[in-house]
């Protein structure tokens, strides 16, 4: 019950930062707005660092409050990060992929995050953090939050462009079979009805 709560007011912030992004930053270059939610994302694990170094008691926070108050952050800043790279991506995307597209950016994000959680079960492994010992755990969160800073390094990949603006591709990365529409198989094809009487009869 206790963590339903907490998903669902997390929840909560993810529609936030939806609306944020839909009213306040869709304007933004993609790669300044990038930078600042990847930067904004990684300093909010430091919140982790406050609940297990029990900062939060002392100001008098307890820690039921506080991982929902924490959730809630991450699940917006999480939105907030997403929001841009799939609009850059739909403007991106060739004409008539777009199924495809959406499959590959979901599969390399599922790859992503299998890979952080082999990466991190290998981090727990090392600093001998286990069900019962959490003597290290705070290095574990650092080392978190520091790793979630190093895609800024990549992006200059992003380009500097106006979000309203319209992307076009390289004349030598685009196929021509696909702006191109071959009619000619299809203009002569009839529909055949599979119900041959109303009465049911197939």
């Amino acid at each position: 019950e206790s963590v339903g709560f907490i998903f669902s007011i997390s929840s909560v912030g993810s529609l936030l930062g939806a609306i944020l992004y839909q009213y306040a930053l869709k304007d933004y270059a993609f790669r300044d707005l990038l930078f600042w939610t990847q930067l904004l994302y990684g300093l909010s694990g430091m919140f982790d660092l406050i609940l297990v170094l029990r900062l939060n008691l002392k100001f008098g926070i307890p820690d039921y409050v506080f991982v929902v108050i924490v959730e809630s952050i991450a699940q917006m800043t999480n939105r907030l990060k997403w929001m841009p790279m799939l609009v850059l991506s739909s403007k991106l995307c060739p004409s008539g992929i777009e199924g495809t597209f959406f499959a590959l950016l979901m599969s390399i994000d599922n790859v992503g995050l299998l890979s952080s959680s082999w990466g991190g079960g290998l981090v727990l492994h090392v600093l001998k953090i286990t069900r019962t010992k959490f003597d290290n755990i705070w290095l574990a969160i650092l080392i978190r939050n520091i790793l979630r800073l190093t895609p800024l390094c990549m992006l200059f990949l992003v380009p500097r462009v106006d979000p309203n603006s319209f992307i076009l591709l390289p004349k030598e990365n685009v196929d021509p079979k696909v702006d191109a529409i071959d009619t000619s198989e299809t203009k002569d094809v009839e529909l055949m009805s599979l119900v041959h009487s109303v009465d049911g009869n197939i």
